[in-house]
This record gives structure tokens, C-alpha cells and sequence, in this order.
């Protein structure tokens, strides 16, 4: 069944032009509107130039279910389309894949990945993407790889880098999180602030004594936003005591 692109349960057909036509039955004009003002679609926007149609994550992860079996080369066919919604499924469907497949396709999902990657081109496909194929992928492996990411110009790929690592945290591995922040403080877009605020937080659910000595050191030269996210769940003393450090 496999050779023949069909999911068994639907009869679906699983190709990038069938996938493509089952999105723009489910489009909504006025959600695409608002997707655009949300995700800064304009010139001056970190997704300037992106375009939607109106789509929501509920609707892509069954469309997904739908479509799992599609081969690469029609992921990769999605991978390069301009709406943002069919990059989105192609991502969704390449984490679940990679989540239940063998070690041949989990390698091959992760070099499509990469080769793609200037396709992973806004925050949610970030989100949704690098802590399920890129960070399982280097568990246990060598990681220079999130080292160069994290040194990139392009903002997409430092976000990659550090969202990888919620891999390693929810695995109990949390200090390649740190070593990355340590990299990225320095970081001046809002979006990187956020991400690495996040991770730190994460790090902290897991272990808050690692994370305030972390934070004892660095606390006063992070970015007020990362901070605030690395502190958001400690109490409103230590709270205050960081904030009041900066």
C-alpha cells in the first residue's frame, strides 16, 4: 500500500497537488487576514512576504494524519510552496514520521530537514519542528552542528538551534540549553529573547538550583524579555530579585 501513496483508512491520495487541494477546501479568507497581521507579514515584518489561507493547527495535524504516508519528494514538494500553512503540514507530517520511523527514515527526514531549511522560515514552523526531528536526531551525537545555527545570521536558524535543545531538557539533559543561551545572549532580535527565556524556563521546572546559578552569573546582562521568560515560575521574591539585578 505503501508503493501506491494511499492511506488505507481514507482512500486518500497522497500527493503534494492532493494535499494542496484538501488545504483550500478548509481556507478561510478573513483567519488567512488575521494570520498575516499575527505572524508580521509586512515589509518591515520578521515574515514579511509570507502568505496564508487560513488555516488552523487542529485542521494541518488531521491533514496530516490524512497525508502521513506521502513520499519525500512530495513533502519536499510542499516544503517549497509559498503558503504558509502547506510548509506547516509538511513539518507536521515530517515530526510524526520521524517520531515512528526506523533509522533510515528518520535519516532521510533529517537531511530533508536540512536541506529545506530556509523553508522553516517563521517562528510556529520553528516550534513545531526543531525539538521533534533536530533534536531527537542529535541525541547522543555530536552537536557542532547546533553550535553553527546558533551562529547564524538568519534569525530562523538561531531559533532552531535552541528550540532543539527541548529535546535534550525533556530527556534530563539540560545543560546543552545553557551552553547555547550562553552563545545567544548577545542575540538583539525579540523573537531569539523569547526562545532562549523559554528553554531557561524549561531548564528551571527541571532543576531551579542549576538555572539560578546560572542566572547569578548572567542575570544582569540578558535581555530584559529573556529574563522575564527564564523567571516567569519562580516565586515573587526571586522574581523581584533578579529583575531588581538588572
Amino acid at each position: 500500500m505503501g508503493q501506491e501513496n494511499k492511506t488505507a483508512a481514507a482512500g486518500v491520495i497522497c500527493t503534494a497537488a492532493g494535499a494542496f487541494e484538501a488545504l483550500h477546501r478548509q481556507a478561510d479568507p478573513a483567519r488567512a487576514e488575521s494570520s498575516a497581521r499575527y505572524f508580521k507579514t509586512g515589509p518591515d515584518g520578521y515574515g514579511a512576504g509570507d502568505r496564508f489561507i487560513g488555516l488552523t493547527a487542529p485542521q494541518l495535524h488531521g491533514l496530516a494524519r490524512s497525508y502521513h504516508t506521502m513520499p519525500f519528494d512530495e513533502i519536499d514538494k510542499l516544503l517549497q510552496c509559498e503558503i504558509h500553512e502547506v510548509r506547516s503540514l509538511a513539518l507536521t507530517i515530517m515530526g510524526a514520521r520521524y517520531k515512528k520511523g526506523d533509522a533510515a527514515e528518520r535519516a532521510a527526514i533529517f537531511q530533508l530537514y536540512l536541506d529545506r531549511l530556509d523553508r522553516v522560515d517563521n517562528w510556529d514552523l520553528v516550534d513545531g519542528s526543531a525539538p521533534y526531528i533536530t533534536g531527537p536526531h542529535l541525541q547522543g551525537c555530536d552537536r557542532s552542528l547546533l553550535q553553527t545555527l546558533a551562529d547564524s545570521p538568519v534569525l530562523w536558524r538561531r531559533r532552531v538551534a535552541i528550540l532543539s535543545t527541548l529535546h535534550f531538557i525533556r530527556a534530563g539533559e539540560l545543560q546543552p540549553t545553557l551552553d547555547l543561551c550562553d552563545r545567544l545572549i548577545a542575540d538583539r532580535h525579540d523573537l531569539m529573547h523569547k526562545a532562549c527565556g523559554w528553554m531557561l524556563r524549561e531548564v528551571g521546572k527541571r532543576d531551579v538550583a542549576l538555572l539560578e546559578g546560572w542566572l547569578d552569573d548572567r542575570g544582569p546582562r540578558l535581555p530584559r524579555t529573556m529574563l522575564r521568560y527564564a523567571i516567569e515560575r519562580m516565586t515573587p521574591e526571586r522574581r523581584r530579585y533578579y529583575m531588581n539585578r538588572k
